[in-house]
């Protein structure tokens, strides 16, 4: 099979929304059960250097993308391909194609990539391994900052509570108090749980094993109630909270005199974000901090 990308009037495909491996998941079993007819593309197998890893998947439908496999020349192709294939019918035992990315497709990767073409079915869904989770986030506190990191975290292939006790407090949204609008948090993909709750100092106790903790609410007195519970687990991967070098000298004094241990005092992180990334915006800090959660998971 041959041609060019299906095209929109202004002449480009339709852009590929990018997905977290469970929401592509989750939107291929929604598709699936409406009966929609799609197509599975995914990195078969790559050589050299290659824009994703293998594995890396797209849907695709006549009239919709979901996910990518490395976008450029390369994405355009595949979804002709499969919207192809739509229009002709699917094989059932789907197909293999092999890009060489410079000489076929002019792109500067230089790499070969196979990629797989599936019709979507129960035993195609069911044979679809999610890996994993990065990593799980503990994310307290919904201001400012903590909306910015939970816009960036809605991309990433992680998996987060998000928790704030003044939700729980509001008989209804208000502008004033700084929290999300009913309209981000109706929009939160599957792998953000919103929590509004009475005592964030609680929620430390359900937490996962090897969580990275982040504390940044709207009090200090409650930062530290839900630093130090996060402390005394022992088993976190990551415990970071918001606040100047000021803060934590204050902190590691309250908190050794409420008894944590040195060693244990040593994995505080506090400030929290790269250093190298200056700027105390909300935007520039959540940019800082999540680079370092995928610096520490990296490492």
């Amino acid at each position: 099979m041959s041609g060019t990308a299906h095209s929109t009037a202004q002449g480009a495909p339709q852009p590929s929304d990018r997905l977290t491996p469970r929401s592509l998941h989750a939107s291929a079993s929604r598709w699936l059960a409406e009966g929609r007819a799609a197509c599975i593309v995914s990195v078969d197998a790559i050589r050299g250097s290659t824009p994703r890893d293998q594995d890396a998947r797209m849907l695709v439908v006549l009239d919709e993308v979901r996910g990518t496999v490395g976008g450029g020349h390369l994405e355009w192709r595949a979804i002709d391909l499969a919207r192809q294939a739509l229009r002709e019918g699917m094989p059932a035992e789907g197909w293999t194609h092999t890009f060489p990315l410079g000489p076929t497709l002019g792109q500067c990767c230089g790499g070969v990539v196979t990629l797989r073409f599936e019709v979507l079915s129960a035993a195609t869904l069911a044979a679809w391994q999610v890996p994993p989770p990065r990593f799980h986030v503990e994310l307290h506190g919904a201001g400012h900052v903590g909306q910015a990191i939970v816009k960036l975290l809605s991309d990433l292939d992680c998996s987060v509570r998000w928790i704030d006790e003044r939700a729980d407090d509001l008989p209804e949204w208000d502008a004033q108090a700084g929290l999300p609008d009913p309209a981000m948090l109706a929009a939160l993909p599957e792998h953000i749980t919103w929590l509004p709750t009475e005592a964030a100092e609680r929620e430390v106790a359900d937490a996962p094993a090897d969580a990275c903790h982040l504390v940044l609410t709207h009090r200090h007195d409650l930062d530290l109630k839900i630093i130090d519970a996060v402390l005394r687990r022992s088993d976190f991967r990551f415990a970071g909270l918001i606040g100047s070098q000021t803060k934590r000298a204050r902190f590691l004094h309250r908190l050794a005199e409420q008894g944590i241990e040195p060693d244990t005092l040593e994995r505080l992180t506090c400030p929290i974000g790269l250093p190298d990334i200056q700027g105390k915006e909300p935007a520039v800090i959540a940019i800082a901090v999540v680079a370092q959660l995928l610096a520490e998971h990296a490492a």
